[in-house]
């Protein structure tokens, strides 16, 4: 099964260690505020974050440390779903 990631906008926060923790992110046109960071763990070449959005969904945020850039590796529940079956970007309504 092929993996799908989607490009996402995310605003950070460093703490007083100067690690950078996701606030907030643009996924489409949804401008989401991150209310707690459920868990996190590191690889190589990505930090990942497992988030509760202000939406009540569950993201799983992927940040690619070499390129600088953030994804969406996984979405569950919450109030907004997807009209795509591949979890699709949120640029509508249903």
């Amino acid at each position: 099964m092929a993996e799908h990631y989607f490009v996402v906008r995310v605003e950070c926060y460093a703490g007083y260690r100067g690690e950078e923790e996701p606030r907030r992110f643009t996924w489409g046109k949804r401008e989401l505020e991150v209310v707690e960071i459920l868990d996190r763990w590191l690889d190589p070449n990505h930090r990942y974050f497992k988030t509760r959005a202000d939406d009540e969904g569950i993201y799983i945020l992927r940040h690619d440390v070499n390129a600088g850039v953030w994804e969406i590796s996984v979405y569950l529940n919450g109030r907004y779903r997807s009209p795509h079956p591949s979890g699709g970007t949120p640029d509508s309504e249903e």
